[in-house]
């Protein structure tokens, strides 16, 4: 049986990963930045940005499930400090590259960064209880707000500097930072476990993905991070072409939206906890679903033949309009993130790092395929706000699906004369997690709650 760590170690814990996680969010969305100053050096097209920005999410993405499965089998402390020294490498390579192509493979090295999510999340999952791991893995997810860091400080280096040097001072932070959660962190209260057990194989460690269920969390997150990811990567390019700001401007407007869209994952994390993760999930869809439509108008001129003549009229998103709808979209994504993972060491906490590597993959290809996808809309239709009508969309189907597989599973315990919600928390805590902890001590997997 594993020692309950004390709230000291537990607030260490959390405070160390957090910290690091926000730094490698910071190099996983450098190219939002960089990447205008190298579209300029180089005359790319909307779609070859895209795709360079989008490259490092695709790493990212990837490596999360096997990241995942080495942390779940060896321990978040060794798999999180050679993650940031082995990406602090790969940054600085990256200064070396004077082609497009060179730059596209370098770019799939610092998208390594993007998996310390998964290996961030099964480390903290470990130290806190059941009750109070929404309120904690929503602090560490706060860790996104790395990518306002990136919009805000990265475009002052960039005109004193240039891309080059801003990628190495990046280099040099995130390698000093892995070397010191080497030397300062601590195993954690799982890793007693994981010696005295016999490793699981790969397809056991894969035995919940069989469950629609999980993908369904995919898809969630496809939106409430992959899009996240993708707008911190897309906007200060949007603001650019949209309402003709510098540079240094775009990426603090940009920060109003990833600030709030990281940080206000803590109180995701605590509603969770409190209220439900399903119910902050439909807060977090249909508020979606309005904002996105209303930032996916494009600027219209309305001419109404009338009694006395032609009566003219536009239709435009102002600025100011834009930020308000945009900081309102940031704040539910935020706590759709934190209210996602909620899910999973709930019903997998034997599986964290499998399931969620999965999920986190999926969510992060979001990241990948949307800003790509953002400028071939660009390039095809010639309109800026299609990448605002292709979220409206995947948000909308996420909505759908969620409240259809909802309601299915209401009328099924409705006929069986028995209630269980979609989280267990919600009604019933007591049929659920001492049944976890039970079978945390023996090593078996709890029968998963009804969907």
């Amino acid at each position: 049986m594993t020692t309950s760590p004390t709230r000291s170690q537990q607030y260490r814990a959390l405070g160390l990963s957090t910290f690091s996680f926000t730094l490698c969010f910071a190099v996983w969305t450098i190219f939002s930045i960089i990447g205008i100053r190298i579209a300029e050096d180089l005359a790319l097209s909307d779609t070859q940005l895209g795709l360079l920005m989008a490259t490092p999410i695709l790493t990212g993405s990837i490596s999360r499930l096997f990241l995942g499965i080495w942390t779940d089998r060896y321990g978040g402390r060794w798999v999180f400090g050679i993650l940031m020294i082995t990406t602090a490498l790969c940054v600085y390579l990256l200064t070396f590259a004077t082609t497009y192509p060179m730059l596209l493979v370098g770019a799939l090295g610092v998208g390594l960064a993007g998996g310390s999510f998964i290996v961030g999340v099964a480390y903290t999952a470990a130290w806190f209880e059941p009750g109070r791991q929404g309120t904690a893995l929503g602090i560490f997810g706060a860790g996104n707000v790395g990518s306002a860091v990136t919009n805000f400080g990265a475009p002052f280096l960039l005109v004193a500097f240039g891309w080059e040097q801003t990628a190495q001072i990046y280099a040099t932070v995130l390698a000093v930072m892995g070397v010191v959660f080497l030397l300062v962190a601590r195993e954690d209260p799982m890793a007693q476990e994981r010696g005295g057990e016999k490793a699981k194989s790969f397809m056991e460690q894969m035995e919940p993905l069989k469950e629609l269920r999980v993908w369904r969390f995919a898809l969630y997150y496809f939106f409430v991070f992959g899009a996240f990811v993708a707008l911190a990567l897309w906007l200060p390019h949007y603001l650019i072409g949209v309402y003709g700001l510098e540079i240094r401007t775009a990426g603090m407007i940009a920060a109003l939206y990833t600030i709030p869209a990281s940080l206000f994952r803590i109180l995701g994390g605590w509603m969770s906890d409190r209220f439900g993760a399903r119910r902050v999930m439909y807060w977090t869809f249909i508020a979606s679903v309005v904002c996105t439509f209303l930032l996916s108008y494009p600027p219209t001129e309305y001419i109404i033949h009338g009694i006395d003549g032609d009566i003219r009229f536009t239709l435009d998103m102002t600025l100011p309009m834009f930020i308000v709808l945009i900081f309102t979209l940031g704040f539910f994504m935020s706590l759709g993130k934190a209210a996602v993972y909620k899910h999973i060491p709930v019903y997998y906490p034997l599986h964290v790092g499998a399931v969620g590597g999965v999920v986190g993959m999926i969510g992060g290809l979001g990241g990948f395929i949307l800003p790509l996808t953002f400028g071939v809309l660009n390039d095809l239709t010639g309109i800026w706000q299609s990448c605002f009508m292709l979220m409206f969309v995947i948000v909308a189907a996420a909505l759908i699906w969620m409240h259809y597989a909802i309601r299915t599973a209401e009328r099924e315990e409705w006929a069986a004369h028995k209630e269980q919600t979609d989280l267990p928390e919600l009604s019933a805590p007591h049929l659920f997690y001492p049944l976890n902890r039970t079978h945390q001590q023996t090593g078996t997997n709890p029968p998963p709650p009804r969907d």
